[in-house]
């Protein structure tokens, strides 16, 4: 069984109300079908909108066309 010190320090994710999710690095994303694919940048920016061209990965789509909002917001 792990002890308090086994453990690995924590990754930070930061949420922008309307941009992508920033996640410290290195990280691996292990997408809906199963797949994996990994960055071992600093910073990754991960899409919520689905817009990227990247996706998983953000590439700045979610600027050039505001995001829909929901009927009754």
């Amino acid at each position: 069984m792990p002890t308090g010190t086994d453990r690995p320090a924590p990754r930070r994710v930061r949420l922008d109300a309307d941009g992508p999710v920033l996640v410290e690095g290195p990280v691996e994303i292990e997408l809906p079908d199963g797949t994996t694919v990994s960055s071992d940048r600093f910073m990754v920016a991960l899409c919520v909108c689905r817009r990227s061209r990247r996706y998983p990965f953000c590439d700045t789509s979610h600027r050039r066309k505001p995001r829909r909002r929901p009927a009754g917001d």
